[in-house]
């Protein structure tokens, strides 16, 4: 064999799967046609939260007056610079990958790879030259990209995927984004917040719907805010390109709409890249668009594994790397455990921030459970109030038999930071009364977990 393992595919699934396997002392090699860090690297985490930060240092400057501070002049997004930063960080963390392979002693096979079998795996080059490359183990860990709708064909001019989102060489004055997910939403977020005119369609009855009821409430208040226009219960029907604008036909509960905008934006979900790639030929089952894989990410094909986006559970770029760094464990012969999905933490990036895990509070009424809810408001929060982010508040959710955490939901500034200590408090299985008298550092955001925690129980002190 040539090597021990082969990954195709090169994001935070596929990398992170190679690191771990070469520090368990396997040959390794990553088949990657584009750039190294995948889409999320490259053209999804981290350039998008670039262009989220250009935006709230602008916010902050169009505030500054909030806070005492006077500026000379007015402050300006310049569109070409803060792209340029978003591409400059993302080719960045990109060279950092390149980096960590070549220090780890992960050889990088340039070209699309597929399946040539078991223990093989074929890659084409640019130039459309073909070799073969033998392995014990193949990773397949090919990601996802843009979905589209029969009645929203991306055109990449007019109508747009994340990619041209974020490479726009002019900032439109007006958008349509399609979908409120995690990535509509931050795209709605950031063009809305350096000006230009968004009009935000949601197929469901609420925005970010896969979240707590009472978190799309809040968002839905704070993009109200900025003067988003925000439309529920609506579908795009049509979009006519034919002329200058665009003319969006969008079916609302009272009626039909059309809309003139420069842009639309299509944020309706992924679609998982498996065509192509030998699945068939080579007896990988599949299923609904995703490859079938056991626990350990085992696939029906004995040698061949498969991970992230193209595997059941949630399209996250942590989701990938844990899924990576327990398959490749179990390759190595560790005893592991298998990951835990219902303790997952989901982000969204926007002003403000979402972010949460384990079941919302219809989701453990509905599955039976005699539930406690705690929840703790920013404008309570001293720490919120002197940084002039005091929308949103931290929600949980306690079992009241055992006082088991079931779920936890915050929308606020700096909340995806402090989600981490309920994926811990929940992997401990901590109850509600040990967060509570587990002392909490003030004034800071944080303490609102605490605070969230006492109001389930009738203890809390500033509410």
């Amino acid at each position: 064999m040539d090597y021990d393992l082969i990954i195709i595919g090169s994001g935070p699934g596929g990398y992170v799967a190679a690191i771990r396997a070469s520090q368990l002392k396997m040959k390794v090699a990553v088949v990657e046609r584009a750039e190294l860090g995948g889409i999320c690297l490259n053209w999804g985490c981290i350039p998008t939260k670039s262009l989220l930060k250009s935006a709230q240092v602008f916010e902050y400057l169009t505030h500054a007056s909030d806070y005492g501070i006077l500026i000379a002049g007015e402050a300006k997004p310049d569109f070409k610079a803060i792209i340029s930063r978003s591409r400059s960080v993302a080719n960045g963390m990109s060279k950092g990958v390149q980096f960590l392979l070549k220090k780890n002693n992960i050889e990088h096979i340039k070209g699309f790879g597929r399946l040539a079998g078991n223990n093989s795996v074929e890659v084409e080059a640019a130039d459309g030259n073909k070799k073969n490359y033998s392995a014990k183990n193949i990773i397949l860990a090919t990601g996802a990209r843009s979905k589209e709708l029969p009645n929203l064909k991306q055109d990449g001019t007019k109508i747009i995927g994340y990619r041209e989102a974020m490479t726009l060489e002019k900032q439109p004055a007006s958008m349509v984004v399609v979908g409120s997910g995690a990535i509509g939403s931050e795209f709605a977020n950031f063009y809305q917040s350096i000006g230009t005119s968004v009009t935000l369609v949601e197929f469901l009855p609420r925005l970010v719907p896969n979240e707590d009821e009472e978190v799309s409430i809040q968002l839905e208040r704070s993009f109200k805010k900025m003067k988003m226009k925000i439309m529920t219960n609506s579908s795009v029907e049509a979009v006519d390109t034919s002329k200058e604008k665009c003319l969006v036909t969008i079916k609302t509960p009272k009626g039909q709409e059309i809309i003139e905008t420069d842009i639309v934006l299509s944020a309706v979900g992924v679609v998982t890249n498996i065509e192509g790639i030998g699945l068939e030929k080579a007896g990988v089952k599949t299923e609904k668009g995703k490859v079938v894989v056991d626990d350990y990410y085992v696939t029906s094909l004995p040698g061949v594994y498969a991970i992230g986006d193209i595997v059941h559970g949630p399209a996250l770029a942590h989701v990938a790397s844990a899924e990576g760094i327990i398959c490749v464990e179990k390759i190595a012969g560790m005893n592991v455990d298998p990951l835990d999905y219902n303790n997952i933490p989901g982000c969204t990036y926007t002003t403000p921030e979402i972010a949460s895990c384990g079941l919302t509070e219809v989701a453990a009424r509905e599955a039976g459970y005699d539930i406690k809810v705690g929840k703790f408001p920013f404008t309570a929060s001293g720490k919120a109030s002197s940084a002039g982010a005091k929308d949103g508040f931290v929600k949980l959710i306690f079992d009241a038999a055992y006082g088991e955490l079931l779920g936890a939901h915050m929308i606020g500034a700096n909340v995806t930071e402090m989600i981490a200590e309920i994926i811990l408090a929940r992997k401990l299985e901590t109850t509600g009364h040990e967060i509570i008298k587990a002392v909490h550092p003030h004034p800071t955001m944080s303490e609102a977990i605490m605070e969230a925690a006492a109001a389930a129980y009738g203890e809390v002190i500033h509410l």
